[in-house]
């Protein structure tokens, strides 16, 4: 039996696509599985394991960092690739700022179980939110911390919840935006979703945008384009010189000034 050709080319056609939209999709992760990483820094940095369940069932695990007398709690969600143990300069920086600390690998990173998603790592950052007030921590005393992907989770996050305050790291508008300027034609075609434009204008928050100008892999406009849409108060710092991933590094002591000048404004909303 031969298929007629007009029936035949759209059948490839779709199939090629699903194809393709699947493999671009998985491509948007890079997880480090334990154990690969810089493990041995927990001891030295006093981190705490800990292991949460999201309500699909998932476990994770994640680091708790205490600060005495900090009063705030950053959540810290990484960037796309690696897992939790390739953030130890934002650990530093981020505790001696003047905030305790709960960095997770999402699903499917480090010791977490389970496979990256869009939905699961939304998922990933509801339970560790949820665990940070079942530990008596109000929302008013939560940072939602994200760094590159994690900012689009950031946002989903704090879009949902009350939080003290939003920290964007190498932000942009949504990933069809970002896979536009890698594939102008095909990439908006089959990389969608973590739009976080649709979702920031519902941040009830102080919000810190900090980007770098030579941002190689998130174009520094983007960040400047959800800063745009974001509601009062906020703030944009603009790292000169910094690429995506070196934005500790290039800014040196005006990482931990910034934050912990944020920091100072989140506490003096506390009621």
């Amino acid at each position: 039996m031969r298929i007629p050709k007009y029936i035949g080319w759209p059948l490839i056609a779709v199939w090629a696509y699903v194809v393709l939209y699947w493999l671009a999709n998985r491509a948007v992760y890079y997880p480090l599985k334990y154990p690969q990483g810089w493990w041995q820094a927990q001891k030295e940095l006093g981190a705490e394991d800990v292991w949460l369940h999201t309500r699909d069932g998932v476990k994770l695990h994640a680091w708790w960092i205490p600060v005495k007398d900090a009063g705030l709690a950053t959540l810290y969600l990484h960037g796309n690739a690696g897992n939790l143990t390739f953030r130890v300069a934002h650990i530093r920086e981020i505790t001696a700022a003047g905030s305790s600390l709960l960095l997770i690998d999402y699903r499917g990173y480090g010791r977490s179980e389970g496979r990256p998603s869009e939905k699961g790592l939304y998922e990933d950052a509801e339970a560790s939110y949820q665990h940070l007030l079942k530990a008596g921590w109000r929302p008013e005393q939560i940072v939602a911390h994200g760094e590159s992907l994690g900012t689009a989770v950031a946002v989903d996050l704090a879009a949902r919840h009350r939080v003290g305050g939003v920290v964007l790291e190498a932000p942009f508008t949504s990933a069809r935006q970002v896979a536009a300027g890698i594939l102008p034609l095909l990439g908006p075609l089959v990389i969608r979703g973590f739009d976080s434009r649709a979702k920031i204008g519902r941040l009830q928050a102080p919000l810190l945008i900090v980007h770098g100008d030579r941002d190689e892999i998130i174009p520094y406009d983007l960040g400047r384009a959800l800063f745009a849409a974001a509601p009062e108060p906020k703030q944009f710092w603009t790292v000169h010189g910094s690429g995506h991933n070196d934005i500790v590094d290039t800014a040196g002591p005006a990482y931990r000034e910034r934050l912990a000048g944020f920091y100072k404004l989140v506490r003096q909303r506390l009621p």
